[in-house]
């Protein structure tokens, strides 16, 4: 089945003038408002979801996002995890796990179930967050559902982009972190040199193999992503187990659940060289989500109570009551 959406109508950063308490704030599509500098001290690290979104100039942690090199408590941990991750996953190592994991046969349970599952995990590749996934999720898309409240697709995508992180729990196979979180970048072509801590790929097998490392390695110009292989992890498996279990969302929808980690692309372009013209169209809604799994970010709690009645009729409309994972 293919669900047409339309498109929106996509726009630059523009500045706007607004009374002292919001001076110097920029605002994005939909009302994401993004404070140029620190706003007040009672404003920082607040999620507004009423009338726009707001976000903080700094983490949970007091640094600006996604900052690699910021002194923090997770600083070295998350650097480790990606010298594992980068030498460790290989084109060999995808294809084995795309294959063992494309079979679908280890859990049957619906996507709320799985949502609930995600309190017990905590991703250790985010230099920005150490709380339970599923406040993530929910901050995620509430923020998304404040700015687009027709775009009842984005809503439940943004609920469920990482799901996939059940990887991690002993009964998904207790993958280790390396091969769940973190950035995704194509295998079997050259690591761009934009992915974050991309020294550590010279002690990656592929960095010297001529197969591999070299600009399309194993791909053709404007192949489309459908056919590149990704670094396995939380994005990819979603992405198979939302696709083979025969999802109603749109293309847009997963193509954000498979690529939203894909930061080499949409935040450096890199690899844009691979994509087909539906790909452009998609990446388009890649950046709009982008803006607020990244910036959504916070201490602030969600009512999972109050909202779960709304999230429950979106599973129902777009995915059957079991899913085999």
């Amino acid at each position: 089945m293919t669900i047409i959406i339309d498109q929106p109508e996509f726009v630059e950063v523009v500045e706007k003038k607004v009374d002292v308490e919001k001076e110097n704030e920029l605002v994005l599509d939909g009302g994401f408002v993004v404070p140029e500098k620190k706003v007040d001290v009672e404003q920082k690290n607040e999620l507004v979801l009423d009338g726009g979104f707001v976000v903080p100039d700094s983490n949970a942690f007091g640094h600006t996002f996604r900052d690699y090199n910021a002194e923090s408590e997770r600083k070295d941990g998350v650097e480790n995890f990606y010298r594992n991750n980068h030498i460790n996953q290989t084109y060999d190592f995808v294809k084995k796990m795309r294959e063992e994991y494309s079979k679908l046969n280890r859990v049957q349970m619906g996507i709320w179930e799985c949502c609930e599952l995600l309190n017990d995990v905590v991703d250790e590749s985010d230099p920005d967050l150490d709380e339970p996934q599923i406040e993530h999720l929910l901050q995620t898309a509430e923020a998304i559902r404040k700015d687009y409240p027709d775009e009842d697709w984005m809503h439940l995508t943004a609920l469920i982009h990482d799901l996939g992180k059940v990887l991690l729990l002993p009964s998904f196979g207790a993958l280790p972190q390396w091969a769940v979180v973190g950035d995704t970048f194509p295998v079997g072509c050259a690591f761009d040199e934009s992915i974050v801590h991309h020294k550590y790929f010279k002690e990656n097998p592929d960095y010297r193999n001529p197969a591999y490392n070299t600009k399309y390695g194993v791909y053709t110009e404007g192949c489309g992503l459908e056919n590149v292989m990704m670094s396995w992890g939380h994005d990819d498996y979603m992405y198979l187990v939302a696709k083979e279990n025969n999802t109603t969302l749109p293309s847009a929808g997963l193509f954000v659940i498979r690529y939203h980690s894909f930061y080499t692309l949409h935040k450096s372009d890199a690899y844009k060289y691979l994509m087909n013209e539906e790909d452009i169209e998609n990446l388009k809604w890649l950046k709009i989500f982008n803006k607020y799994d990244l910036y959504s970010k916070s201490k602030v709690r969600v009512d999972v109570e109050k909202v779960k009645p709304y999230y429950l009729s979106l599973i129902e409309k777009y995915f059957p009551a079991k899913l085999n994972w």
